[in-house]
């Protein structure tokens, strides 16, 4: 999984706030002419939200939503039903602005422990709870994934696919952070190497093409993703600590590509783009790297989904990455 520097200078999260995929479709690939992003619509309701697009993914495997939230269950229901209408809406207004597109283009899905965190068995508790259930999981969405992935390439056919998984959870995960039904207790902390099979297991579906791990939450383990293969990390950048410092150099040196979340994910005012990026110099200056490494290691994003943001504030905070990137290809010093 390497060559990860043909990868664009700037693209989008996921998330962006409205509820027309036509309108979010134009903006991402508008915007994002090297590298655009299949848009998620979560203000649509159940089923476009991440757990539930991802849910209706997957094979041989059914979610419905519990007022506790989305369960396992024994067949397709109405809330499938309406994920896998909605991907679809999303796929053809992809299709109709991505026409001629050659290049990288990502599609976004849940991780398997974030998804077994977040989805529950029958008797209410986490996926998480059962590790033979997790495994089962994380199977049937590396088939479903592979399914997607296929559908994709069919629809843009000169894209270098690029799969997101969102991990959000996966430090809570580490650490038996994740809280019971109950909410009295945790779940106890999975172990790192078989958090890491899976991973790679369910990246290696992927066929060599780039699989990036996002998460915006603090403490991401940039060296087992690493170890797990991916070949890009996507993070909050304003979380990392100088502990991080060594595990980041680790990562540039091996080709892992940096996806730095430098502009906020909610309305605010933007900064000047060479402003946005200057942690970002700052850190490279730390680490000793090579300022020409810049451009080739790193993708500008916003430091989450934009979901939580008004529709004029997420098209300028786009707008505000690529301009970023441009920055800190320009002056990478």
């Amino acid at each position: 999984m390497n060559d990860n520097s043909r990868l664009g200078p700037a693209t989008g999260i996921g998330s962006l706030p409205g509820t027309d995929a036509r309108e979010a479709a134009k903006t991402s690939t508008g915007t994002f002419e090297d590298f655009p992003f299949l848009p998620e619509l979560p203000a649509r309701g159940p089923g476009a939200d991440m757990i539930g697009r991802t849910a209706g993914m997957l094979v041989e495997l059914y979610a419905r939503v519990e007022p506790s939230g989305w369960r396992l269950g024994d067949r397709p229901g109405r809330d499938t039903k309406r994920a896998r209408a909605w991907l679809g809406e999303d796929l053809d207004a992809l299709e109709e602005f991505t026409q001629g597109h050659e290049g990288p283009l990502k599609v976004q899905a849940v991780g398997p422990w974030t998804l077994a965190a977040a989805l529950e068995l029958r008797n209410g508790e986490a996926v998480l709870s059962d590790a033979g259930a997790s495994r089962d999981l994380a199977a049937s969405l590396a088939e479903g994934l592979r399914l997607h992935l296929a559908e994709v390439r069919r629809r843009v056919p000169g894209a270098r696919v690029v799969l997101q998984l969102d991990e959000p959870s996966l430090t809570a995960v580490l650490r038996g952070q994740v809280r019971s039904a109950s909410g009295y207790r945790t779940h106890r902390a999975v172990d790192r190497q078989v958090v890491e099979a899976a991973l790679r297991d369910v990246a290696g579906m992927q066929g060599g093409d780039p699989v990036v791990v996002h998460s915006c939450a603090p403490d991401v383990p940039f060296a087992l993703l690493r170890r797990a293969g991916v070949t890009g990390v996507s993070f909050d950048f304003s979380l990392l600590t100088e502990r991080d410092d060594d595990a980041i150099g680790e990562a540039v040196e091996g080709g892992t590509r940096l996806f730095a979340g430098v502009v906020p994910g909610t309305d605010t005012a933007l900064s000047d783009p060479a402003g946005s990026v200057m942690g970002v110099r700052t850190l490279w200056r730390r680490l000793g790297l090579r300022p020409g490494l810049l451009a080739e290691a790193v993708t500008v994003t916003p430091t989450c989904g934009l979901a939580g943001a008004s529709p004029d504030y997420a098209r300028r905070a786009l707008a505000h990455c690529v301009r970023a990137a441009r920055s800190l290809a320009d002056n990478p010093e």
